[in-house]
């Protein structure tokens, strides 16, 4: 047996960018073609598609989680990566798709109207498309994005021209059941009709439809009974039918106060707000001000006709349009379906003769506007500089933080757009943490002393020379190491020359016949070349001249 589900959550996902490729041409006699490596496929997308053939959400009750296809990864000799192909996913006529907050993302009304729910990944590109003429052979590629994840509320609104509404056993039903080829379930028990039924009228030359929704009671606008789940299948409906049981057998129930009280449930449910819908099909239009016909349902009987008798009057003094029906016999059917067609011929020729949507302008943006926002932060006592932005957090993702090359092109974009700028002029200093991203995002040290322009330096592909210059000593220390190397020279020799010592003449005699050897090379070679000489490092001999140095 099938079901209706006219509410879901759909948990889509786009499919992921494939990864660039890095390759280099080879062939004989040309060892190094130039690069080859091509790009990778963008991911399908998720699309909502209107199915005139689709009329519940029940596949999605039951399978919510749904996914594209991701993109093929690139290839050497530029064999790009295969586009991930769309999610197409048909949905009922009348589908508004709205997401947690319950915020209106799209209005589906018509066969083929389309909505994309997920986004598909962004392929990254190939070394031969990040080829230049400073950077002729790449050494990296940027890797695919992954696909946007959207949870969405989908909600079916049935398309249809008039809507019955009354109290449960009022007879819609039986009514639509008279009027059309419709065939719902007919019972003498509350609450019946548990999903909304479809039926087509015609009348004349005017063809409609009509759509009978569960019974509303007291309440039901803040959720009491059945009704309050199906309130949304009356927006979309240019005119309403009360239809009123005059043959009520509840002793507290007759239909004046019948009347009142699905008013008032109509004027406290509150239809969705969407852009650009009034002008198509007046949903937004309060239902308490939509055009409005009353049935006196159940006149065949005694009780019935006396009590539609009584209340006539009464409703024509409202300004209603009085019609005595019985959905049995069919007495006053006709009259009923052409003052409906009436109704529904005058809001088609509103909507024919509405105004045209004003013509959207597009405006470029500003030229100086950046693409990132810097916040500063405080984590842990410290600061802490958060950059947001479409493009810096699109590049974050792409880039492949285990190829040094790959991270010298980041910080060579990151810095053409002006963010180490921007850092400058909030007081950022080396060292600080900057954030790019939200939650999942990349937290690095920064470090402004890099210069930037990647493809100005040489060396091999896929590394940086940038950061290989972080580790060489700088001058200060090389300086220090070669006073500690003098330092531990001059005290080796003094305690050398404490050992060979003597007191008086005779030991002044034996220092004359010491002679230093060096057996592995003179330790002061290569002082010369750094400019620093001190003779006063020598032991001098007792004649004045310097100790042999073989």
């Amino acid at each position: 047996m099938a079901h209706f589900v006219d509410r879901v959550v759909l948990h889509a996902a786009g499919g992921d960018g494939g990864h660039g490729c890095v390759s280099v041409h080879r062939e004989k006699f040309k060892p190094l073609g130039g690069p080859d490596g091509a790009d990778g496929g963008d991911g399908g997308d998720v699309v909502l598609v209107v199915d005139p053939q689709t009329t519940t959400l029940l596949d999605y009750h039951h399978r919510p989680h749904r996914s594209a296809e991701s993109g093929g990864v690139g290839e050497g000799d530029l064999r790009h990566g295969r586009r991930g192909p769309a999610l197409e996913l048909p949905v009922p006529d009348g589908t508004v798709v709205k997401d947690r907050e319950g915020n209106v993302l799209a209005d589906l009304i018509g066969a083929g109207a389309r909505c994309t729910v997920a986004g598909g990944g962004q392929g990254g590109l190939g070394n031969a498309a990040l080829a230049s003429k400073k950077r002729k052979a790449p050494g990296f590629a940027l890797l695919g994005t992954p696909g946007e994840r959207a949870d969405v509320v989908l909600e079916v609104k049935t398309v249809a021209d008039i809507a019955l509404v009354g109290y449960p056993s009022s007879g819609k039903s039986s009514l639509i059941a008279a009027m059309s080829a419709a065939r719902p379930k007919i019972a003498d028990y509350p609450f019946t009709t548990l999903v909304p039924n479809l039926g087509v009228v015609e009348a004349g030359d005017v063809r409609f439809t009509v759509a009978d929704v569960p019974g509303l009671i007291p309440g039901a606008a803040q959720g009491r009974g059945l009704g309050h789940e199906f309130l949304r299948h009356v927006e979309r409906c240019a005119a309403l039918v009360h239809v009123l049981d005059c043959a009520s057998l509840e002793p507290d129930r007759d239909p004046l106060s019948d009347l009142d009280a699905v008013e008032a449930e109509l004027a406290a449910y509150v239809p969705d707000s969407v852009d650009g819908l009034a002008a198509d099909s007046g949903a937004t239009v309060p239902l308490t001000e939509r055009p409005r016909l009353v049935a006196l349902n159940k006149t065949d009987l005694p009780d019935g006709e006396a009590m539609a008798g009584l209340v006539r009057d009464e409703l024509v003094a409202r300004g209603h349009r009085v019609f005595d029906i019985s959905a049995l016999d069919r007495g006053g059917l006709r009259q009923l379906g052409f003052a409906m067609a009436d109704l529904v011929a005058e809001a088609r020729q509103r909507r024919e003769t509405a105004p045209a949507p004003a013509p959207v302008t597009v405006r470029p943006k500003a030229v100086d506007s950046k693409p990132f926002t810097i916040t500063r932060e405080e984590k842990s006592g410290e600061p802490l500089f958060r950059v947001r932005g479409a493009k810096p957090e699109r590049w974050i993702l792409q880039t492949d933080f285990g190829n040094d090359e790959a991270v010298g092109y980041l910080a060579d974009r990151l810095e053409r757009i002006g963010i180490e700028d921007e850092l400058f002029r909030q007081g950022a200093r080396p060292g600080d943490a900057v954030v790019i991203g939200g939650d999942d995002a990349v937290v690095f040290d920064w470090e402004p002393t890099m210069a930037g322009g990647a493809e100005h330096l040489g060396g091999p592909r896929g590394t940086d020379m940038r950061f290989e210059e972080r580790s060489r000593p700088t001058r200060e220390e090389k300086k220090a190491d070669q006073q500690a190397r003098r330092d531990a020279r001059a005290a080796t020799r003094a305690a050398m020359a404490s050992e060979y010592s003597h007191s008086g003449s005779g030991a002044r005699a034996e220092d004359d016949q010491v002679e230093i050897v060096y057996t592995e090379g003179d330790p002061d070679e290569g002082l010369e070349d750094a400019g620093e000489v001190h003779p006063e490092d020598w032991e001098d001999e007792a004649d004045g001249s310097r100790g042999d140095r073989r």
